[in-house]
C-alpha cells in the first residue's frame, strides 16, 4: 500500500508538472520579447531584424524590443545571445557573420558558436554590391583591378561585417590584387566615408548600398550573387565583369534563441516568423533592394547553417583571412 501511495503521488506531481509546462507553453508570450541586432542601427540587419520582428509582434500579440549591440563583426551581440536566459524573451537576428563565419575569423569566441544557439527560422538573404567613391577614375570593375595592380595597396577599402570584409578580400585574391583594409564599427559609417572620399571602396549588401548608387553618391562596379539583381540589371556579376567562374558572397539573415529555448517557444517563434516572411508587404518593400526571403522550420535553418558555416570557413581560407 505504500508503494501504492507513493508511486500515485509521483504519478500525480509529474501530471501537475506537465499540466504547468502546457499552461507556461500556453502562455507565451505574456510579456515583451527582446531582439538583439548585433549590428548598428540603420544597417541591413537592422533594418530587417526591425521589420520582420514588427510582424511578428502583430501574430504575437507582444511587443518586440529591438537592442542594437554592434561590435567585433557580431560577436558581442552573439555573446550576449548566448548568456540570456532560454526562455523565449530574448532572440537575436542572426547573420552569416555572427552563426557562420565568425569560428573561422577568430581564434577565440566567448562561446560555443555551434552548440549556443537554437534555430529559429531563415528569413532570407541578399546579395551585396561593390562600389567606389565618385571621385575614383574607374567605370568598371576591371578598371578597379588595373589601377589596384599599378598601385598596390594605395587603394583603400572599407568594411563593417564579415560578408563586408570577405567579399573584398576574395575579390583581392581571386584579381590578384592587395588593398589596404579600413575596419570601421558599423555599415553606416563605412558609407558616411565612402562618399566623402575617405575610403575608396565598399562592398556592402543592397540595403545600405543601393539607395547611395542609384543616387549617383558612389559608383556601383559589380553585385556579388552569381545572376544579375533585378533591382540593379545594369550591374555586372564579378563574374562577368572580371571573366570568372566561382566568386559569390550572399549575405543571409535568420533568428535564433539560446540553446536550451523550449521546443513549444521556438514553434510559436518560428510560426510567427514564417507569417512574416510571407507578408506580401514586407515581400514587396524588401525585394525592391535584392532580398530573397525562404519561410522554412528551425530544422533547415539548422542545416543551412552547418553547409554556410563550411562554405564561410573556405571562403575565409581562400582568401588568406588570418584569425584574430
Amino acid at each position: 500500500m505504500k508503494r501504492l501511495r507513493i508511486a500515485t503521488l509521483l504519478s500525480a506531481a509529474l501530471g501537475l508538472g506537465l499540466v504547468a509546462s502546457q499552461a507556461l507553453a500556453q502562455a507565451y508570450p505574456n510579456k515583451p520579447i527582446k531582439a538583439i541586432v548585433p549590428f548598428a542601427a540603420g544597417s541591413a540587419t537592422d533594418q530587417i531584424g526591425r521589420a520582420f520582428t514588427q510582424k511578428m509582434s502583430e501574430v504575437l500579440g507582444q511587443p518586440i524590443i529591438i537592442e542594437n549591440r554592434a561590435g567585433v563583426n557580431g560577436m558581442l551581440g552573439a555573446d550576449a545571445l548566448a548568456k540570456s536566459a532560454p526562455d523565449g524573451y530574448t532572440i537575436m537576428v542572426g547573420t552569416n557573420s555572427t552563426n557562420a563565419a565568425l569560428k573561422s575569423l577568430m581564434k577565440k569566441l566567448p562561446y560555443d558558436q555551434d552548440t549556443a544557439f537554437a534555430p529559429i527560422g531563415y528569413i532570407g538573404s541578399v546579395p551585396l554590391i561593390v562600389a567606389v567613391n565618385n571621385d575614383v577614375p574607374v567605370k568598371n570593375l576591371r578598371e578597379l583591378v588595373a589601377a589596384a595592380k599599378a598601385k598596390p595597396t594605395q587603394l583603400t577599402f572599407a568594411s563593417a561585417s564579415t560578408s563586408q570584409r570577405v567579399s573584398t578580400e576574395m575579390l583581392q585574391s581571386m584579381a590578384g590584387i592587395e588593398m589596404t583594409h579600413v575596419p570601421y564599427k558599423s555599415g553606416p559609417a563605412a558609407m558616411t566615408d565612402l562618399i566623402g572620399g575617405q575610403v575608396n571602396l565598399f562592398t556592402a549588401d543592397f540595403a545600405v548600398m543601393l539607395p547611395q548608387v542609384k543616387a549617383g553618391k558612389i559608383r556601383g562596379l559589380a553585385v556579388t550573387s552569381m545572376q544579375r539583381s533585378k533591382a540593379i540589371p545594369e550591374l555586372p556579376t564579378v563574374n562577368e565583369a572580371l571573366g570568372l567562374k566561382d566568386y559569390e558572397l550572399i549575405a543571409y539573415f535568420a533568428l535564433f534563441a539560446p540553446a536550451g529555448t523550449p521546443p513549444d517557444v521556438i514553434t510559436r517563434l518560428n510560426r510567427a516568423l514564417n507569417t512574416a516572411v510571407a507578408d506580401k508587404d514586407i515581400i514587396e518593400r524588401f525585394s525592391a533592394i535584392g532580398f530573397e526571403t525562404a519561410p522554412g522550420t528551425p530544422e533547415a535553418l539548422a542545416q543551412r547553417n552547418r553547409l554556410e558555416t563550411a562554405k564561410w570557413a573556405k571562403a575565409i581560407r581562400d582568401a588568406k583571412i588570418e584569425a584574430e
